[in-house]
């Protein structure tokens, strides 16, 4: 619902720096004839059958929520992918290796929904549904939790997290009252601001928000004011994405569209496009770093590849056999090792190396 008088929550946050003065500076037939058909089959070029998993992650022993890339670091630096899991377990997989390095358990072993690393791979971030963001220090092969942040939202909405300053982030979590979002700073955790119409508060960047009435709303932080609203769905918002330098994002619901829409220069939002899809559900959208190419996760089992610019469908994916909960993207420096993990409800991780050239 409406977030000035709904009792409504949001479904997806996204936290993003206040970038928007910049933003604006870079802005098969078929013939009737049986012979034109025949001849169409030496003219045309055929599709390429969609690729195998590079390789295959088992041993969460559950479904897997979330998914987080650690592989910036130079030589001989290891690549590392974060898994959490519907027991509780946050698995650290060695992507040379493809077993796991460590197995940590913080949250009572409720499901576990959000993995971030901040600022190294030695810093973990983690949400679970025990209510609790726990901060990790796993540097010198401890596996310890550090501190944690008690949340009053019961429902599954991912925190947000952005860096500020050197050792301080920002992060942005859904409130006990359901229409609110919750700011505090790291590692202090000092309440920053809670976002709900009447109030202020002091820090700089702005919020895009998910709600459950199918509405995208942009909150200017400093101000605690919502600078624009978009009703994007008709079902509830259930992952978003935003590339800033196109002032453009996306999101996905329970239904069977994907709604593209931009940021104009007086920082309202606008739907740009739909995109409808063969089924229905999508658990997870994310755009890849370079912005050429996006991801899906499907209620179908399949996960999709689309272009940015114009979200040309580009390849379908199959290889699970039930609910794919998410996708993300490696941040290798070198873009002939990126590589797209997604993590299933058949407890399984594929690993693709897909449109690594593109």
């Amino acid at each position: 619902m409406h977030p000035w008088n709904s009792t409504v929550g949001s479904a997806s946050l996204k936290l993003m720096l206040k970038l928007l003065p910049r933003l604006f500076q870079r802005r098969i037939l078929i013939e009737d004839s049986m012979k034109s058909k025949v001849a169409s089959l030496f003219t045309a070029p055929m599709a390429l059958p969609p690729p195998d998993p590079q390789f295959v992650l088992r041993g969460t022993s559950a479904a897997v929520h979330t998914l987080h890339f650690s592989c910036g670091g130079p030589e001989p630096d290891i690549p590392l992918l974060f898994s959490g899991s519907e027991n509780g377990f946050i698995h650290v997989w060695n992507l040379k290796t493809h077993r796991v390095d460590t197995a940590l358990d913080g949250h009572g072993r409720k499901s576990v929904y959000c993995v971030e690393t901040m600022g190294g791979k030695d810093r973990l971030l983690s949400q679970g549904r025990d209510q609790r963001i726990c901060l990790w220090d796993l540097a010198e092969g401890r596996t310890s939790v550090m501190d944690s942040v008690f949340t009053e939202h019961v429902g599954f909405c991912r925190c947000s997290l952005l860096k500020v300053a050197q050792g301080r982030w920002l992060i942005a979590m859904a409130a006990r009252s359901l229409e609110e979002v919750q700011i505090l700073e790291l590692p202090s955790k000092t309440s920053v601001c809670t976002l709900k119409p009447d109030l202020s508060c002091g820090s700089q960047p702005v919020l895009l928000a998910g709600y459950e009435d199918g509405s995208v709303v942009l909150w200017n932080v400093p101000m605690g004011k919502v600078l624009s609203r978009l009703i994007c769905h008709q079902e509830p918002v259930m992952s978003l994405d935003f590339d800033s330098e196109k002032a453009k994002g996306i999101s996905g619901s329970s239904e069977k569209v994907l709604s593209i829409w931009s940021l104009n220069e007086q920082q309202n939002l606008q739907v740009y496009k739909t995109h409808e899809l063969v089924n229905a559900g999508i658990s997870d959208i994310t755009i890849r770093p370079d912005k050429k190419i996006l991801a899906t996760a499907g209620w179908d089992h399949r996960i999709r590849i689309f272009g940015w610019k114009k979200l040309k469908p580009l390849a379908v994916l199959d290889y699970h056999t039930a609910t794919v909960h998410c996708v993300s993207f490696s941040d290798h420096s070198n873009p002939r090792e990126r590589l797209l993990a997604a993590g299933s409800k058949d407890q399984r991780i594929s690993v693709w190396s897909i449109y690594a050239q593109t």
